[in-house]
């Protein structure tokens, strides 16, 4: 591609950054000019340690890429946590699944999917909301599509007509904003007919006459106006649901991404529980995916609460076990969350921001609010961004390092089903420009890491020793079987593609 970035840039003295800019992919030296790797390395890491102390470990952050893969997003979590010295450390999960993540993580003890996508073809019920696989996940709308074909009900809830509801058995095209109100009206139908799965409450939930008080008052009749869905149909899709012996439930970023988003996955949380449909093949909770490698980067430590494999970076055993793991002497880590990307727009506001390390992220176009992102990302001391094109994000930057792109370098991907994939190297990167954990490394010597990965594998493997839930994944086994499912905690183990079958992680 004529604009890919090929060679490091550094900004020009004379182009001070402005947040209203307005950007020329055909002009860019009018705003940076051509530094060799030595140059642009030095200026980025030596900054970098030049800010922290002066101002404090946590006046630094690094937005991270989930279109890279496992190990870099490893890599530069730790980067951040050991080299930076905070937890202030996030990636495009903000805007996309993290409501979705905390509701699971609150009800059922783990972020990530029950079932993979391929179990719709053995369920009698699919109910998908907020989400249009065909446009954005079109190999689950196979799936979907060859389910039906086969008996399986499909009902889609959502504001706006998608290509699936001209297949589904009911359409139900609520009002935006009302998806809580469907949602319990749908569990006070189960409730006061009866339909819920005794035996499941007893013995696997905690709260249930909570919530069965909560949803007396949403009946479909009082419901209906509200969400503009007739009662009638609520009772139905309600009742279908309830008596089916596998019914499963996929959403999408129209439940997520609003001020209410983990409130709407609660909800469906609970119509999962109350019925007992989880934990058996053609059941569960599936929350599509973003970005290709959104599952991975989260499991790898991309959140500011979270080491790798969602352990909670305040917790002292934790803290101790990645402290040992990663050399460190004890009570060298951080054991405060750190902030979300939208906190860190309003932190750099403050000045208690200075620098940003941003890699294949686009924060001055995905956050909220750009114009306010911009500014924000405009008045930081030291911007390093390394991206593989121009963005709007890097056209702020001080320093920009030319990266790889997917067939570029070798590396692990974890999609919607907990499937981690190896993906192998089938071209050099153009140029200049290099592999992501390369440069990733350099930054970590400028800051005074001692690191000595000389393959991908290394990383891995110490992934492997930090997280628990891929334990038994060797990268031999990924070398010879190119896939395999977590949580897969001992070698030989096969992978579990269902989870929750007994009981929930706590």
């Amino acid at each position: 591609h004529p604009q890919r970035l090929t060679k490091p840039l550094i900004r020009r003295a004379d182009a001070p950054k402005r947040g209203d800019f307005s950007m020329d992919p055909e002009r860019v030296m009018d705003v940076f000019r051509e530094a060799t790797w030595e140059e642009a390395l030095a200026l980025a890491g030596d900054k970098f340690r030049e800010i922290r102390d002066q101002y404090g470990k946590k006046s630094l952050v690094g937005f991270g890429s989930a279109k890279g893969s496992n190990e870099e997003a490893y890599l530069f979590q730790k980067l951040v946590r050991t080299g930076f010295g905070c937890n202030n450390v996030d990636h495009c999960t903000r805007l996309c699944h993290a409501s979705s993540v905390v509701a699971l993580i609150e009800g059922i003890g783990s972020g990530a999917v029950s079932n993979p996508v391929m179990d719709v073809t053995q369920a009698e019920v699919v109910i998908i909301i907020g989400a249009n696989p065909t446009v954005n996940h079109p190999v689950a709308a196979t799936w979907i599509k060859n389910a039906v074909k086969t008996g399986t009900q499909l009902v889609v809830c959502d504001p706006r007509r998608s290509d699936m509801a001209r297949i589904a058995h009911r359409f139900l095209q609520f009002k935006p904003d009302t998806d809580v109100a469907l949602l319990n009206a749908m569990m006070n139908v189960i409730v006061t007919e009866g339909l819920v799965d005794k035996d499941f409450i007893a013995s696997r939930t905690i709260g249930y006459d909570e919530l069965r008080k909560n949803v007396e008052g949403y009946s479909p009749e009082a419901m209906a106006p509200i969400c503009g869905i007739d009662a009638e149909t609520i009772k139905y899709v309600a009742r279908l649901y309830a008596n089916s012996k596998a019914s499963m439930i996929l959403w999408g970023m129209g439940v997520s991404q609003h001020i209410h988003g983990t409130d709407n996955a609660r909800c469906l949380i609970a119509l999962s529980l109350m019925t007992g449909q989880i934990g058996r093949p053609g059941t569960g909770l599936h929350p599509l995916r973003g970005q290709n490698n959104v599952q991975g980067a989260s499991d790898a430590g991309l959140i500011p609460m979270m080491y790798p494999d969602y352990q909670p970076v305040s917790d002292p055993q934790v803290q101790a076990r990645f402290e040992a793991a990663w050399g460190l002497p004890s009570g060298t880590l951080d054991d405060k969350p750190g902030l979300t990307v939208v906190e860190v727009m309003h932190a750099i506001e403050k000045g208690q921001i200075r620098g940003m390390y941003v890699m294949g992220e686009n924060p001055a176009m995905s956050d909220p609010d750009a114009s306010h992102a911009r500014e924000s990302l405009a008045a930081l001391d030291h911007l390093v961004v390394q991206d593989i094109f121009l963005t709007e994000t890097a056209y702020l930057a001080d320093v920009i390092l030319p990266a790889s792109a997917f067939p570029e370098k070798t590396g692990t991907f974890t999609n919607t089903d907990r499937l981690v994939q190896m993906g192998r190297q089938a071209i050099t990167p153009p140029g200049d420009a290099k592999q992501d954990l390369w440069i990733i490394q350099q930054i970590a010597a400028r800051l005074g890491l001692d690191w000595h990965y000389t393959h991908v594998s290394e990383v891995f493997d110490e992934m492997r020793r930090t997280m628990p839930s891929i334990g038994g994944i060797t990268w031999d086994r990924l070398e010879r079987e190119h896939a395999v499912t977590y949580p897969c905690r001992v070698e030989g183990d096969p992978g579990q593609s269902v989870v929750f079958v007994d009981d929930f992680p706590r």
